[in-house]
């Protein structure tokens, strides 16, 4: 396909084929509107972009190349798009991190205590609030599709399956923390620091009965 008719500098110096200029740029994933400024160009060449077929609207304010590889991740990307200051946690995260048989048909993602509850209806989300060191602890950096990301260290996810049972259900957490001591995807040590920042009276139990 040629592009000959975009022309994707700002100051329309150059033209190129404007989907390697977003790939280079780190926007072949999913981007927002305003990430365009990024590559010199802007939001209003977004409606020539897609009758051209370079890029496709996946989401209320969302787009992605229209060549781009949806990958297993694609849903985390538009997520964490949509709601930069979240952190995936939970059974969301035990997914990522591949620990135990956790599907979970929602994304579970931590937003600040005191920020307004996000809406992204093309997406099915629960959100649950931290404040204090559940905020800050335990945070990995990552990427999904391209698009930065936060997500719970995988000690931390289990220490949460364990604090948020009822959330999630009293047998998650056991079933996570077996499967990742069996796999080595954790230390007793690891979580025993978790749950010393982060309490959880079920998961020091546990521990306790393992180093026994």
């Amino acid at each position: 396909m040629e592009y000959h008719d975009i022309d994707i500098s700002r100051h329309g110096h150059a033209r190129e084929d404007p989907a390697d200029r977003l790939r280079r740029a780190g926007l072949g994933g999913v981007f927002r509107p305003r990430e365009l400024e990024s590559v010199g160009m802007t939001r209003d060449q977004l409606p020539a972009l897609m009758r051209a077929g370079v890029v496709e609207r996946v989401g209320r304010g969302l787009y992605h190349l229209a060549t781009a590889e949806p990958t297993e991740n694609h849903s985390l990307a538009m997520a964490c798009t949509r709601v930069p200051r979240g952190i995936i946690c939970l059974l969301t995260a035990l997914r990522v991190h591949g620990i135990g048989t956790q599907a979970p048909s929602a994304i579970w993602m931590a937003i600040p205590q005191r920020d307004r509850t996000p809406n992204v209806p093309e997406l099915r989300m629960r959100f649950v609030r931290v404040s204090g060191p559940a905020a800050i602890y335990g945070i990995e950096s990552t990427q999904f599709e391209g698009v930065s990301a936060r997500i719970t260290s995988p000690a931390r996810t289990i220490a949460d399956c364990f604090r948020l049972a009822r959330l999630v259900g009293p047998e998650v957490g056991v079933e996570a923390l077996r499967d990742a001591l069996r796999r080595r995807v954790v230390t007793i040590a690891e979580l025993t620091r978790v749950e010393e920042v982060l309490p959880s009276r079920a998961l020091r139990a546990h521990l306790e009965l393992l180093v026994l």
